[in-house]
């Protein structure tokens, strides 16, 4: 197979070149020429044993030919991303070239009930060094037993101990039920205080809220490398064992934050490692922004390949490597846009080693909810 590099654009124009580049869907024909985006030329020179030369006839090897692109954004990301998925037998192209709108993103459906509020009146005190409260009357019991809120004596050993200690969040939303009273202090100043303690604090307790106001209870998700553990409605510390594990964690990734791939990452697995679903919370003022995605991924149906003479895309991507940071405003609008697609999205990060690890993000369908969820999944191509 034989390209030629312009300068700006790889291309092939002989027939056979082009015959063959054109059945195993890569490029896009015009006046009898196959033009080739970075990924696609460099692939076929790494992988297809294709040769490639400048219009002179001079020969260009693979790093000149990548430095011809190196202007090209996230190069190798795409490339090695790109790569990978093609030697599984199966067809990615460019996301700027697939239009229409589709419908493989229908998301998960959860349920929610009308939260059950305990009948306690609580009085407690606020340590703001420790942002936690305590409560030393039976009123802090009920709030355990009746709407989990809290840990009354031991966890795991409720028995041992007659003192009730609540989160900075489980503190906020009580207070501002009308359930609880904190003497020396109220909700205004634990807020303000809790906002320069945590970033993107308010974010947070927005989550936070928005799930008890579902009917779910939502409980600290610090062993598990998350902010918040979920237990669906129903959920009781007084219930017995079938109750006693959370099948879900939730993290909070804010629009305007950023988080180290590798971290998030690092999450995901831990949470996968206990057999717990990974749920990404993205609050924030929703924006319209330039699309972010990097290719549309077709995948299998049965035991086809599809591609696209026989099929539509499944997946939109974004080709990432583990040292890189994905801001929450990225990350929103490739949500955004394939929410437009009606496609779901996957991120593809390539570590040092360049193998790529797959996670398939799948929308939260929470009725009622002023936030956006999404459960992300391992997946094995």
């Amino acid at each position: 197979m034989k390209l030629i590099f312009n300068g700006k654009e790889a291309y092939a124009e002989d027939a056979e070149s082009v015959s063959s580049l054109a059945k195993g869907f890569f490029g896009k024909v015009k006046n009898g020429k196959v033009f080739l985006s970075p990924e696609e030329a460099l692939y076929l020179m790494d992988n297809r044993n294709a040769e490639c030369t400048d219009e002179k006839g001079k020969s260009i090897p693979f790093n000149s030919l990548a430095s011809g692109f190196s202007k090209s954004p996230k190069l190798l990301a795409r490339y090695l991303v790109f790569k990978d998925w093609r030697e599984r037998g199966l067809v990615a192209r460019d996301a700027k070239e697939i239009l229409g709108k589709f419908g493989r993103g229908a998301g998960v459906d959860y349920p929610s009930a009308t939260p059950e509020l305990p009948s306690a009146k609580a009085e407690g005190v606020f340590f703001p060094q420790d942002m936690l409260t305590t409560i030393d009357s039976p009123e802090g019991k009920k709030l355990y037993e009746e709407g989990w809120f809290g840990q009354f004596g031991t966890y795991k050993a409720a028995h041992k101990g007659t003192i009730t200690k609540l989160d900075a969040f489980e503190t906020l939303y009580l207070l501002k039920k009308g359930i609880l009273k904190i003497p020396n202090s109220n909700f205004k100043k634990i807020l303000s205080h809790c906002e320069g303690q945590i970033h993107f604090f308010e974010e947070m307790y927005g989550v936070y809220e928005d799930w008890r106001e579902k009917g779910f209870v939502i409980k600290t998700g610090f062993k598990f490398g998350s902010h918040f553990r979920v237990y669906f409605p129903g959920a009781s510390p007084t219930k017995g064992a079938e109750w006693a594990h959370s099948r879900h964690v939730l993290h909070v990734f804010p629009r305007r934050s950023k988080l180290l791939i590798s971290e998030w990452a690092r999450a995901i697995r831990l949470a996968h490692s206990v057999k717990k679903t990974f749920i990404l919370a993205v609050p924030g003022k929703k924006s319209r922004g330039m699309r972010t995605c990097d290719f549309a991924f077709y995948h299998r149906r049965g035991a086809e390949c599809e591609n696209p003479r026989t099929g539509e895309p499944s997946f939109l991507a974004l080709a990432l490597t583990e040292d890189e940071y994905l801001g929450g405003v990225e990350f929103a609008q490739a949500l955004e846009e394939c929410a437009e697609r009606g496609l779901e999205l996957v991120i593809a990060i390539a570590d040092r080693e360049t193998s790529v690890t797959y996670y398939l993000i799948k929308k939260v369908n929470l009725p009622g909810s002023k936030f956006d969820y999404f459960e992300i999944q391992w997946l094995n191509p």
